[in-house]
């Protein structure tokens, strides 16, 4: 048998095409595979990292919302009582109060976080307004306003008089809280350790801390006077407020 070297050539390209085209296409199924693999494991991955990396943001939010909360605690400015700029020492008591706005607000007073006299209470009125503490225990006793403008002075003294030793007095104006004054009365005021009583006049504003049996002048006490070129209110000064820390009386 005879075989032309073109017909040798011929039967080899035929066996290698097939051999070549199987060859081909296991590669191109075991390449298949393999992309299918690396897909499945960067899928896998990517989940598991992204897992990983949710609960770490979620960690750090929390973390950031714990600090921002706790800021904010930290940073929130502490109330004292009857809401003064600082607390008071100890053996004191805490006050704070605010004369009449022209005939309209009452005055205010508060001693140790209790809101003795306020027109809320429905316990002021025209005149002087007046709160009486114990000086041992910060306790309310009793509180009283007398029309200075309307009413008799007799009332006021008698009431000035009739304050035991040891007593803390607090005073706020209310509209016009001098025009029935007599010396009497303001002697009575000077004595429990008022220096501005001898001046207050006709709707001058003014407030002040004292007691019975102090034996020098109070530094608790404040004093606008009614004055039309600087009036804040038509014919009524701007009211006038003060705080502090009233000693404890000692045995």
């Amino acid at each position: 048998m005879c075989v032309t070297p073109g017909g040798l050539g011929q039967g080899l390209d035929a066996h290698g095409s097939r051999w070549w085209g199987r060859q081909a296409g296991e590669a191109v199924g075991a390449g298949a595979i393999k992309l299918v693999v690396a897909v499945a494991v960067f899928l896998l991955t990517f989940y598991v990292i992204s897992q990983v990396f949710e609960i770490k943001l979620d960690s750090n939010l929390g973390n950031l919302f714990a600090r921002s909360a706790l800021q904010i605690a930290y940073t929130k400015p502490p109330r004292y009582k009857c809401g003064i700029s600082k607390a008071c020492p100890e053996k004191h008591f805490a006050f704070k109060m605010a004369s009449g706005a022209a005939n309209v607000v009452g005055p205010k007073i508060c001693v140790e976080d209790n809101i003795l006299m306020s027109g809320v209470k429905n316990n002021v009125g025209r005149g002087i307004n007046v709160a009486l503490v114990n000086g041992k225990t910060g306790e309310a006793l009793r509180t009283e306003y007398f029309d200075m403008w309307g009413g008799d002075v007799a009332p006021f003294i008698e009431f000035l008089k009739s304050i035991q030793d040891g007593t803390i007095v607090l005073m706020g104006t209310y509209d016009d809280g001098a025009t029935k004054l007599t010396n009497e009365a303001r002697l009575l005021i000077a004595a429990l350790g008022s220096t501005a009583i001898s001046n207050l006049d006709f709707r001058d504003n003014w407030v002040f801390c004292g007691g019975k049996g102090i034996k020098t002048k109070s530094p608790f006490e404040q004093h606008i006077k009614n004055n039309k070129d600087t009036n804040k209110y038509e014919g009524w000064p701007e009211v006038v407020e003060m705080e502090g820390c009233i000693p404890q009386k000692q045995d």
